[in-house]
Formats: C-alpha cells, structure tokens, sequence
C-alpha cells in the first residue's frame, strides 16, 4: 500500500475529510503523471493538515514540493505549468493570501480559454485554506468565494463532506479549467464514508441534499452545513419542525434546479454562507429564487452570515461574528413564528477544544 494512503481501505470506507483530500490527489497523480503537487509548507511536519502526507515520499520532490513564500510568483508557476499540458495543485496554508495572486487569477487564468476561441486550456487548481480557529483575526480568516466566482472563466468549489471533498477534487484536477477548492480548517477532521474507487468524482455544479424536510429549507455553504444540521436536529426534537438542508458544495457554477424544488416544497428559505452578506453568493442565492419561486414563498428569504465588519480575534468577539446554529435556530423561531427552542442542555460544538493550527 502506498505510504500516501495510511488508512485500510475498502471499497467504501469512513475517513476523515483530510484522508479524502490526500487519497484523491494521491489517487490522481498515480492515474496521470502530469499531475503535480506544489505550495507553501506542503512537505513540512505538518503536511497541510495532514492533506499532503505521504505524497513526498511516494512522488518525489519533483512532483511534490515546498516553495518561497510568493504567492504571485508560485500562480505565474502554475499557470506557466497549466499552458504547457501539465496540471498543477497549487496549495494556499491561507484563503486570505490569494489577493497577492488576484491579477494572475482575474486578468491571466480566468480569461485564457475565453481569448484563444478554446484552443488553450488552463489545468490549474488552486486549494485554499478557509475559516477560523483561535484568534485567526482580520487577516487569516476570510472566505472570499463570492468575490472568486464573480470572476467568469473561474471555478469555485467548497466541499464539505468528506466524500465531496474527494470527488470534487478529482473532478477539479481533471477540468481543462482552473478550479478553486476552498477547504475549511474546521473540516478536516470530520469524517464520512468515502468511496476508494478512483474513477469516483462529482460533477462541479450539482449541490447535495444532505437533509430531507418539509417545513423550511437552508441552503449552506461549507461549514454552515455543519450548523444547519445540529439547528435541524434540535428543532425537530425541540420544535417537531423538520427542516431540508441543501449544501451548495459549488458556488460557480451551480444548477439551481434542486434548491427551485426544495422551496416549492416548504415555502420558507434562509441562506447560510460562511461569508460577508453584501453582495456575496446569499444574495445571489435569494435574486434567484424570488425570481423564480415569488409566488411559492410564504416568507421573505432570509440569509446568515458574517457580522459587517472585519474579523476581530478576541474569542468573545469571534463567537459574536461567526453565525452558528443557534442563529439558525433563532431565524426560524421568527420565520415560522414558532415560541422561543428550549436550548438546555443541548451542547453547541465548540471547535477550538479540537483545533491545534497548522504549525
């Protein structure tokens, strides 16, 4: 067995979203050796969460290593790499520092395909590194999907289940277009069923149900999922209200067509994205669905997301910034009209009792 697979595997097999990461790469750069692996830290102690493990040691420095701390200059690199037939992952320990590589992303990669007619293909994922954990403060904890997809010629994907971690990967490394993973650091030691099968990949576009429910539907993007489902749990023991949460997984581009039908179905909508509320993917979420389900609605949509203004790092001031299932909890109490949810001796999942960063 390869030293990048350190789990027994099985045809399916339940691993932490990290093991999906590392297994699709790894998975990857076995079927296709024009896959390679590259980044800040990639091959330290620590191997990005562990999402990097053993794939050194299996593919050699050339295909897998460390680079200077210039993130402009390590884009040029991939996008260099990408022209010429290669495909490289190109690693981020930090969503926030994709800025220093926004001309690269919004002027070179997201445009290349559109001015050669299709002729040239641009092979290049970038995964990123999102959320928060102690005190990331203003500078190291932003998502910034919205701005990304707001970019046509782009891809943005944020998996949050292990399988789709995996599967949207793979799906990512074998586009002929560049692709963003943004991956939650809260996320990576989640675990799920994830199928071995190397052929196994998601379509990018296609978002997931990931809760059957009749009386309000959530939409959710990335760690938001993980609050919607402990919300959904205590209101449906708590309230008897059954909720149906529908994970994005892509931001651009998704089919809307199961978000369409699930409000069809329950007449209310709240959109919780791990992000700022102005002029981000929840409002893009809610123009799209006034538009098209209006007369379907008993409530005005409604969205969750970041408090308006920069990430403080003071932990009491965090807890007051990130939405969390109770902020669900209490949307729905308005939305539905419902008596104030009982919340003794329910235990809000508290991360940082976990989290040991990435150094």
């Amino acid at each position: 067995m390869s030293c990048a697979a350190t789990f027994t595997m099985n045809k399916k097999h339940t691993i932490t979203y990290r093991e999906a990461i590392n297994l699709a790469i790894a998975q990857e750069m076995r079927r296709d050796k024009n896959v390679f692996l590259y980044g800040l830290d990639v091959t330290d102690h620590k191997r990005i969460f562990g999402s990097t493990k053993g794939l050194l040691e299996e593919f050699g420095p050339k295909r897998c290593f460390a680079t200077p701390l210039s993130e402009d200059a390590m884009t040029g690199v991939g996008v260099g790499a990408a022209l010429t037939g290669l495909k490289p992952i190109f690693v981020h320990i930090r969503t926030d520092f994709l800025f220093l590589c926004l001309n690269q992303i919004a002027n070179v990669i997201s445009s290349y395909r559109y001015l050669s007619g299709g002729r040239v293909k641009i092979p290049l994922v970038i995964r990123a590194i999102m959320g928060r954990g102690w005190g990331q403060g203003a500078q190291h904890s932003k998502s910034i999907h919205a701005l990304l997809a707001h970019l046509p010629g782009i891809k943005v994907v944020m998996p949050t289940q292990p399988a789709d971690a995996k599967g949207l990967l793979v799906s990512a490394i074998r586009d002929a277009n560049p692709v963003i993973v943004l991956e939650h650091r809260w996320l990576y030691d989640t675990i799920g069923i994830v199928p071995e099968d190397e052929n196994f990949a998601i379509p990018i576009g296609e978002p997931h149900r990931l809760r059957q429910g009749k009386d309000l539907t959530i939409v959710a993007t990335s760690w938001m999922n993980i609050e919607a489902l402990q919300a959904a749990d205590i209101m449906q023991k708590k309230q008897g209200v059954s909720m149906e949460i529908i994970d994005s997984r892509s931001i651009s581009p998704l089919n809307y067509d199961l978000i369409y039908q699930s409000v069809r179905k329950t007449g209310h909508l709240i959109v919780t994205d791990y992000d700022w509320l102005y002029c981000g993917f929840a409002a893009e979420v809610v123009a799209r669905v006034t538009e098209k389900c209006f007369s379907e609605l008993k409530s005005p949509v409604s969205r969750i997301g970041f408090a308006p203004t920069p990430t403080p790092t003071a932990r009491s001031l965090e807890d007051a910034f990130y939405p969390n299932a109770i902020s669900i909890i209490k949307l729905v109490e308005q939305k539905l009209k419902l008596p104030k949810t009982n919340l003794s001796g329910e235990t809000f999942y508290s991360y940082e009792n976990k989290f040991k960063g990435p150094f």
